[in-house]
């Protein structure tokens, strides 16, 4: 089956990256990752909306200025990380290595409640996967940006909220 992606101009689009084997490198690795966004930033012009890092994937939301980049920027960001950081890899052909999943998942955002109910997902997904107890606890998110813009409560993340967003399985 061929998979089609979205491409619908000025769109949001949530992304989720994972590791080959779902290999826990990325927060020991946490300095080589922003390298490579600061690589990837400095060639597409696109905004990070929402991101968590978690030790094996990484879930964002990205609005490219051209929404049509957004398969490059995906690509760049792994192949620069694989070659920025430390880790040792095999490469497997001139695609792909044992550092990523070879594939990535994807969404185009639809409309505004599509876009918090990701956001949300994103701010949970630590609590979700046992690495904290709440939000505010893990530093690899755009949680803190949020509750400083007044968008978040520092306690968010009621029983109904939890509730809510863990029948998402965006994984």
């Amino acid at each position: 089956m061929n998979y089609i992606r979205k491409f619908i101009p000025n769109s949001c689009v949530f992304i989720t990256i994972v590791t080959y084997k779902r290999k826990p490198i990325l927060i020991d690795n946490v300095e080589s990752l922003r390298q490579a966004f600061k690589k990837v930033l400095g060639l597409y012009q696109f905004e990070i909306i929402a991101i968590v890092i978690n030790p094996d994937h990484i879930h964002m939301i990205i609005k490219p200025d051209n929404i049509a980049d957004y398969p490059k920027i995906i690509g760049i960001l792994k192949k620069s990380f694989t070659e920025i950081s430390l880790i040792e890899h095999t490469v497997k052909n001139n695609r792909e290595s044992d550092v990523w999943q070879r594939r990535y998942w994807e969404h185009t955002i639809i409309d505004e409640k599509d876009l918090y109910k990701h956001i949300d997902y994103i701010h949970y997904n630590p609590v979700k996967h046992g690495l904290v107890k709440s939000p505010k606890e893990w530093e690899y998110s755009s949680f803190k940006k949020f509750v400083e813009m007044g968008l978040y409560e520092e306690n968010w993340c009621n029983l109904n909220d939890e509730n809510e967003i863990s029948k998402m399985d965006l994984e």
